[in-house]
Formats: structure tokens, C-alpha cells, sequence
């Protein structure tokens, strides 16, 4: 969903007193296993889209304990700044032993080593859902060799949502950059030490192959990340939060900008996939073409869905736009991460099912001329 910031950013600017982020993060990290219904989406007439599974899906927890910030808690007015650190459930999906008639999914299985590790995406899920939510699309990831590494937003999951009773919680948005870097680092930190208590990565985890993801305010918050070039609200400037991420490439489902603020190309030009829907209502097709028109590199594409909604082409529900959606985001992580060049290419992903989706490649993208505007509702859609 949309938000500005700009009056809640001077808000906090001028009437609250934050202090800037410590330049060491530490962190509190509980393992739990967790029970998650596998999801099946593709239909018969989409599983052609998408290349055979090479392995089964582990699924496990890990919390992570920001206590190096001051974190603000929107639910509250005004607002004020959370005591005892930022807690980050994070749910963690990871490659096993891929064995016929298994569950699509299986609860703190043992991860399948590989050496050196396998490559990580780490996913940010929007307002009033949960990682589980995306679940199919994430198997479709781990299933090709990636970990995918997908925390809960406090106050921007539906639990925490429920929990406040009609309270607008959604400028935890603020906050999640940051998280996004927290978690990041603290999956890096744990993969490269045996004796953490996440001991589920232990050894999972590439360094140099990461991509950052996200869908509706997920993809907002991954945006500001990769391509903000000022501060967040918080006083924390976006370039330095993302330094300390080696990131490869960015995935943007149906997210949008944030227009108070320039965006542009960052130094290391990471490969941009953006995904956007002709038909989405929530956040329109305009918000996907200005964030993809701000980034001026060649290495970037945009796939046009045709007639999708909000959710789901990247829940599921919609097996024809989710199908186009999850072969092109797998070969995009495979060709920008695994630096697979030897198959099909990306473009020719994207547009094999032309009343589905079409895909763009560099620039320019899509044009808005003949777009048809669409009352905005983040309702059900």
C-alpha cells in the first residue's frame, strides 16, 4: 500500500528526539520450528513455466534482537520510541534432501550443505500479512538452491496488525530499512559461526550472492534500501544502512517510491527486477514505472502483468500471473546470482504467455500513455 512520510518525517524530525543508530549492532538470536501449510499454485497449464525442483523446502525460525537502535512504535500518539530493542522473528526457508512424496514442506528438516553456501534472498512482506503469505513463491525460490530469509515487521504483520485494534500502524514502514540491514547481517553473522543459536544457517549462506525482495510495502521498504538517497525518518541515512549489504540484485512486487525523497542508481548497479499489474488498484501502475524510470541502468527489467491484482500473482491465487511470476524471478536470481547464462534468457522468461504478462528490458519501460486509471483500493484485490 502507498504511504508518504514527508509530514511524518518532519514530525519526528523536529518534535521527537531520536537518537541515530549505533554503528554495532547486536542481537539476541531464539531458534524455533514452526508449522506452515505447504502451498501448491501452479495449475497443470502453468507448471511448464517452471523448471523442475532440485530440492525439497526446510522451513524453521530465528529472532533476531536489535538492541543497537531506537525504534519507533507508530501504533502509539504520539509516537515514542520502543524500550528493550527491536525484535525480528524471521522465518527462514532453506534447501533439503529432495525426496518424492515428502511434504512440499518440512519443519526444521537438516538443511542440505553445499560448499561455500547457497545464495540468499532476503524477503520483506507487506501490510497486514505475514512471510507465510507468500509461501508458494518462496518454495519456488528454495526449490532452485536459494535460502530465503523473510522477517516479521513488528506492527505491520496481521497478528501485530489485530493487536492494535483499528490503530494505523502502518508507518512501521519507518523502521523497516533498517530491519532489512539488521537481519541481513545478523543471517550473515550466524552462517559464518558454528556456535550460534541459529545453528539452522550455520554454513548456509553465500556471502557474495544476495538479493534483496519484497512485495506492496515490502517492496517499498527494499526500494528505499537499495536506491534512497537521503535519510530515514529516523535520521539514518539510507546509504549507509545498505554499505554493509553486498547485494547483487532487487526484486520490487507491485511497490512504489517514496516521491520526498530522489532515488538513483547505486554505485555497484545490483540487476532490478520490478513487477507490476495493469489491473492492480492498490498501489498502480504508475508507482512500479516511476521507481523503474529513476534508475538509470541497463541492467534492469520490468515485467508487465496484463489484467492481476494486488496478491495474487505472488500468492498464488492467481495460478496464471503467479506462475509468469514465479519462472521470471527464479531465472532472474539464477541469472543474477548464480550468473546462469546458459539457458533461457530472462526476456524470453517474461514473455511466454504474451496475454499474461509482457517484460521490458532496460529502457525505456513500460508507457503510461494508454493506461487506464483505476480507482486506488487496498482492499480485496
Amino acid at each position: 500500500m502507498k504511504v508518504t512520510w514527508h509530514a511524518r518525517t518532519e514530525k519526528l524530525r523536529h518534535g521527537t528526539s531520536v537518537p541515530r543508530r549505533a554503528l554495532v549492532m547486536v542481537s539476541t538470536i531464539v531458534i524455533t520450528t514452526l508449522t506452515a501449510a505447504p502451498l501448491s499454485a501452479l495449475s497443470s497449464r502453468d507448471s511448464h513455466l517452471a523448471p523442475p525442483p532440485l530440492f525439497g523446502v526446510g522451513v524453521a525460525r530465528c529472532t533476531f534482537v536489535d538492541h543497537s537502535r531506537a525504534a519507533l512504535n507508530y501504533s502509539a500518539t504520539p509516537y515514542r520510541v520502543l524500550a528493550g530493542g527491536r525484535r525480528l522473528v524471521t522465518e527462514i526457508r532453506y534447501p533439503i534432501q529432495l525426496r518424492p512424496g515428502e511434504p512440499a514442506e518440512t519443519d526444521g528438516a537438516p538443511p542440505l550443505p553445499q560448499t561455500g553456501g547457497y545464495p540468499m534472498v532476503v524477503f520483506a512482506h507487506g501490510y497486514d500479512v505475514t512471510p507465510d503469505t507468500y509461501a508458494a513463491l518462496m518454495d519456488a525460490w528454495v526449490r532452485q538452491g536459494f535460502v530465503v530469509v523473510a522477517p516479521f515487521f513488528p506492527d505491520e504483520s496481521a497478528s501485530e496488525v489485530a493487536a492494535q485494534h483499528g490503530a494505523n500502524t502502518e508507518g512501521d514502514l519507518a523502521n523497516e530499512p533498517g530491519d532489512i540491514t539488521f537481519v541481513t547481517t545478523s543471517v550473515l553473522a550466524a552462517s559464518a559461526d558454528e556456535s550460534t543459536n541459529c545453528h539452522i544457517v550455520s554454513g548456509l549462506v553465500d556471502p557474495s550472492q544476495i538479493a534483496l525482495a519484497g512485495h506492496s510495502d515490502g517492496a517499498e521498504a527494499v526500494g528505499m534500501l537499495a536506491y534512497d538517497q537521503g535519510d530515514d525518518p529516523q535520521g539514518d541515512n539510507f546509504a549507509s544502512l545498505r554499505s554493509g549489504i553486498p547485494y547483487r540484485a532487487v526484486i520490487l512486487l507491485s511497490g512504489a517510491e517514496e516521491t520526498t525523497q530522489s532515488y538513483a542508481d547505486e554505485a555497484s548497479r545490483p540487476d532490478l527486477l520490478v513487477v507490476q499489474s495493469l489491473a492492480d488498484q492498490c498501489n498502480p501502475m504508475r508507482f512500479g514505472v516511476q521507481i523503474y524510470d529513476s534508475i538509470h541502468q541497463s541492467n534492469k527489467w520490468f515485467l508487465e502483468l496484463q489484467s492481476a491484482h494486488h496478491l495474487p500473482p505472488f500468492d498464488g491465487v492467481d495460478s496464471a500471473a503467479f506462475g509468469v511470476v514465479a519462472a521470471t524471478t527464479v531465472r532472474f536470481l539464477q541469472m543474477s546470482l548464480q550468473g546462469d547464462v546458459t539457458t533461457t534468457g530472462l526476456a524470453a522468461v517474461g514473455n511466454q504467455r504474451p496475454s499474461i504478462a509482457r517484460m521490458f528490458v532496460g529502457a525505456p519501460g513500460p508507457s503510461m500513455t494508454n493506461v487506464k486509471p483505476l480507482k486506488e483500493s487496498c482492499g480485496p484485490n
